[in-house]
């Protein structure tokens, strides 16, 4: 029962809905949404990869170009299995995006290193968050979903945005 309820797209999208009706707010977010996911995968890139957590030499083809089997990697990939498990079609369009972003967020974080790195995606948080709380607060007129349903926020909501993109009548 607990897993049907977690997959259940419709129930989501009509928990979703009722936090976010105002189209400055869906804008915000859908501004505002795939940047949070981003700049998280390129903190994440400096997590050890598997690779160093057992002793082992990376070398493969990814590992030569940046790429590393590290939390960035799994979360991105967790993300992408779950949006497939929800809905193949869109899902899979978000799934593809989603590794999309652990690779551009890898290449980033690889030519900007921690020290710059953090501070970009320290901005970049404040004022996606920002946005986010500003759109519920002066258009929604309700707190956001973050302090009902966590999953909502952070595992939902890229997924409901690229939904709210592919039907720009609504703006």
């Amino acid at each position: 029962m607990g897993r049907k309820r977690l997959f259940d797209l419709e129930k989501h999208f009509a928990s979703y809905g009722a936090y976010h009706s105002n189209p400055v707010n869906i804008l915000l977010h859908t501004v505002f949404v795939w940047p949070i996911f981003f700049t998280s995968l390129v903190l994440f890139y400096f997590t050890p990869s598997i690779c160093e957590l057992f002793g082992l030499q990376p070398q493969c083809y990814l590992a030569r170009h940046g790429l590393f089997l590290n939390l960035g990697f799994f979360f991105a990939l967790l993300y992408a299995v779950f949006y497939v498990c929800m809905d193949r079609k869109a899902g899979s369009l978000a799934a593809l995006l989603c590794m999309a972003c652990w690779v551009g967020a890898s290449l980033l974080a690889r030519h900007l290193d921690f020290s710059l790195a953090w501070k970009v995606v320290l901005a970049a948080q404040l004022l996606c968050w920002t946005g986010h709380f500003l759109g519920h607060g002066l258009f929604e007129k309700r707190a956001p979903a973050l302090l009902d349903n966590l999953v909502q926020t952070f595992l939902m909501a890229p997924f409901f945005v690229l939904f709210e993109a592919s039907n720009p009548a609504q703006f």
